[in-house]
């Protein structure tokens, strides 16, 4: 078993012991999500003393399979008021899975308005004060707890926006080049955190013994099997050259790229924005640009990138198509450098891309600026890091934006902004959005690739089998861009687990994990106070037609709520 490293804020007390038999089997989004409901009361305040947030690596986290290094962060999202988890990939949960900590609980709430980094390595941890740090934005941060502490350790932060409680907070990762670039972004994790008190936390993995494989033949053997098959794979290839903005020209000929507040699914200059654009900027300016880029040790995908500007230097890592599309074509903003210096921008400042983008289109929405104004939306940035009432409305997310500025269309659910799939033309992530107990959440169970996106018909049965199966992905660690490859071969990853952990697993062992995470998180949820009600897609989406199709979304409500009650059942 793990160890469960457990960091009380209220008596700066950090205790080292073994995780619960209970937890056994446990990692990533199914031990955070556990832990969580057995530890947090739903109807807590999130930014009081009795939440608590979790952070997991996952089961095959540290070990030598590709792709499988994503921490898990989770507890009460201010933003949604039910159960968040958020994962991101980086060398944290590296370091982490290298020290045997299976979960770091961060609890109780420092009460006399200072902040503290947790420094933890082989022999433990400890608290540190760290009020010198206070206002520090991510990229600064990192470089000064790095020259503190040592080129080769990973940290995990918080900007302003986190120790300001701002709900689009979110929680940052160091990648391989010590760029805290990798967020746990969606939910605002990172206001809980500075909740807490707790600026960042440090992880030195220096002098750790090798991750305990049980059966590591076997274990080597499937290793190179998957990775062959990565390789091979197209839509792999794809990611390494493009990055995840190669997906951007198949949702936009689908009519579902969020244009000037989710108004269009089609953005006119999508071609200036796109996956061949970026991989062509990047490419000609050379210098620090990197169009291909790993964020963890070991990962065959390389989905990442590093941005560089006209004079090659770097301006940020990676620009991904989920803050492309919020912050550019949601935006009405065709320029790639100011996308990323708008990127730049947010991770420094902690806030998460998505939901500010949407709180920036909401914005242009009500009149305040145009759609396309490239200064006025750098502003609104600024105004974040200035603390300003309007900086201070942006940063707690699209819902309070539109509704203080009079904005009626809010693409939003559970209070959560969508992110950049228009629901009425990709109809299986509406029903995600609509039903996953992380709010709108492309990464609880993307459905991009399914197939006859705009009809209503298979879509319910499309997103519950792609949620079960990313909920499992994100207890394991596993990066979702795997599942092009691995999804074929389930059976191999369920025996990849067993050498891991050295226990015989049922044939249905990644439903079973699936279902056993998201029946944890809609029962938090519903005792915490969400109903069917909030399992829904915003009204102006059932009404207003989508162009260039004239679209709705028009999954019935009944077949999705049937869906839900049945895992509810299941676990009971």
């Amino acid at each position: 078993m793990g160890k469960l490293l457990r960091v009380n804020m209220s008596r700066l007390d950090v205790q080292l012991g073994a995780l619960p038999e209970k937890f056994e089997g446990l990692g990533g989004r199914a031990l955070t999500s556990q832990l969580v409901f057995d530890e947090v009361p739903p109807t807590c305040e999130p930014l009081g003393v009795y939440n608590k947030l979790v952070m997991a690596p996952g089961i095959l986290g540290g070990t030598g399979l590709s792709s499988s290094g994503r921490l898990s962060v989770g507890g009460k999202s201010p933003l949604t008021g039910g159960m968040k988890e958020s994962n991101a990939g980086g060398t944290t949960a590296t370091k982490l899975a290298r020290l045997g900590i299976g979960a770091l609980v961060v609890e109780g709430v420092v009460e006399d308005n200072r902040l503290y980094v947790l420094l933890i390595n082989k022999d433990g941890g400890e608290l540190v004060p760290a009020d010198e740090l206070k206002g520090l934005g991510n990229y600064p941060l990192a470089k000064e707890l790095r020259r503190r502490y040592g080129e080769r350790v990973g940290v995990i932060s918080i900007g302003p926006a986190g120790e300001w409680g701002l709900a689009a907070a979110g929680v940052a990762n160091t990648d391989r080049d010590g760029a805290p670039a990798r967020f746990s972004g969606r939910g605002g994790l990172g206001a809980v955190m500075g909740s807490k008190g707790l600026k960042a936390v440090v992880i030195d993995d220096s002098g750790a013994q090798k991750v305990s494989v049980k059966d590591p033949a076997t274990f080597a053997a499937l290793c190179r099997e998957l990775h062959n098959d990565l390789v091979a794979n197209s839509t792999i290839q794809g990611y390494g050259k493009y990055g995840t903005a190669g997906i951007l020209d198949l949702v936009n000929e689908l009519g579902a790229l969020p244009t000037n507040n989710f108004r269009e699914g089609r953005f006119a200059r999508a071609g200036k924005i796109n996956g061949e654009a970026l991989y062509q900027t990047i490419t000609q300016r050379g210098g620090a640009g990197k169009p291909t880029h790993a964020c963890m040790a070991g990962c065959l995908i390389k989905c990442s990138n590093v941005y560089p500007d006209t004079n090659g230097h770097a301006v940020v890592a990676p620009l991904e198509y989920e803050t492309i599309g919020l912050l550019g074509s949601n935006c009405g903003i065709d320029d790639l450098d100011v996308i990323a210096r708008l990127n730049y921008l947010c991770n420094d400042l902690g806030v998460d891309t998505i939901e500010t983008g949407a709180a920036i289109g909401v914005t242009m929405e009500s009149g305040l600026i145009p759609f396309g104004d490239v200064g006025g939306a750098e502003k609104l940035i600024q105004e974040i890091g200035q603390g300003t009432v309007l900086g201070r409305l942006l940063g707690n997310g699209a819902v309070i934006t539109g509704r203080v500025l009079g904005a009626k269309r809010i693409p939003t659910v559970k209070r959560q902004a969508m992110p950049a799939y228009d629901p009425r033309a990709i109809k299986g992530n509406g029903v995600t959005f609509a039903t996953s107990p992380m709010g709108a959440d492309h990464t609880a169970g993307n459905c991009v690739r399914g197939k006859n996106q705009h009809s209503p018909e298979g879509q319910v049965t499309l997103s519950f089998n792609s949620q079960v199966l990313m909920a499992a992905y994100d207890s394991l660690g596993l990066c979702i861009f795997l599942g092009a490859a691995f999804n074929p071969k389930l059976d191999h990853v369920r025996r990849l687990v067993m050498a891991k952990v050295g226990l015989e697993l049922p044939p249905d062992y990644l439903t079973q994990l699936g279902k056993r995470v998201l029946q944890a998180e809609w029962a938090f949820n519903q005792q915490a106070g969400l109903t069917s009600a909030q399992d829904r897609l915003p009204e102006f989406m059932l009404e207003e037609g989508l162009p260039p199709f004239d679209l709705i979304f028009d999954v019935s409500s009944a077949e999705m709520d049937a869906m839900l009650e049945s895992i509810q059942r299941d676990g009971q």
